[in-house]
């Protein structure tokens, strides 16, 4: 290869680390369409983590990067619920949430199991056989109990991940795409964010609706990063139908 190419090559593999792509796909109930008219939504107190993608690929979390994405997230989801309808509360506590504080420890527990499950099972490829072509997922009597006891008709939950690459990761990952000069091409991945939004009907305990966002870029340590990415999982929710709505960009 003559050093023309090489640098040619060489430019390509950086360009490639750096490249973005923002991915998000909707789920929903057949039945399910947008909450509108006289409705009370309590948004459950968003699950948030943000660590430091080692060299070795571990995410090392970390605290303060974490409280401080947590406040932006907040702040973005009420300001994203203002003027949409109904009466909406934000809860930034388990506490804020209302009703027995056990049944909402539990309950934001079995959610987080619940939604993993979807992702796991609807988006990465482990199909569930008797889920195959359908949306059937609750968090059953918790949820309906929390309903009746808050008289909420819906909850909405909010879980994200942010990573971000450390020096020693980024080095790794350059070292990967110059393997492709060698005909061997290995390419670790970088610092990603991973979210999920799931909305419950808490007069039957169901996920009526659920989206996922992968992304590339953003951060939510910043207020534009977590208002981006609050808006690309929740601006638009679609009614339901048979198979996936949505796509990626």
């Amino acid at each position: 290869m003559t050093p023309g190419r090489v640098l040619a090559a060489f430019g390509a593999a950086v360009l490639l680390l750096v490249s973005a792509c923002t991915y998000t796909r909707q789920l929903a109930d057949v039945g399910f369409r947008p909450p509108s008219g006289n409705y009370r939504l309590i948004v459950m107190q968003p699950d948030i983590s943000v660590g430091l993608l080692t060299a070795g690929g571990a995410v090392e979390p970390n605290e303060e990067w974490t409280n401080r994405a947590r406040d932006n997230v907040l702040k973005a989801i009420v300001a994203q619920q203002t003027g949409r309808g109904g009466e909406t509360t934000v809860a930034a506590t388990r506490a804020e949430a209302g009703g027995d504080p056990a049944q909402v420890s539990d309950l934001i527990n079995l959610h987080s199991a619940v939604g993993n499950s979807i992702k796991l099972h609807k988006y990465f490829g482990l199909t569930l056989p008797t889920k195959k072509d359908r949306f059937d997922w609750s968090l059953g009597d918790e949820a309906v109990a929390f309903g009746a006891a808050t008289h909420n008709d819906y909850a909405l939950f909010l879980h994200a991940e942010d990573s971000f690459s450390s020096g020693g990761r980024v080095a790794v990952q350059i070292a990967g795409m110059l393997s492709c000069l060698a005909g061997v091409c290995v390419a670790p991945a970088g610092g990603q964010q991973l979210a999920f939004a799931s909305l419950v009907d808490l007069k039957t305990g169901k996920v009526v609706w659920y989206n996922v966002l992968v992304s590339e870029v953003g951060d939510i340590r910043t207020p534009d990063g977590a208002t981006k990415m609050v808006n690309t999982l929740l601006d638009k929710m679609k009614p339901g139908k048979a198979g996936a709505t949505g796509g990626g960009t």
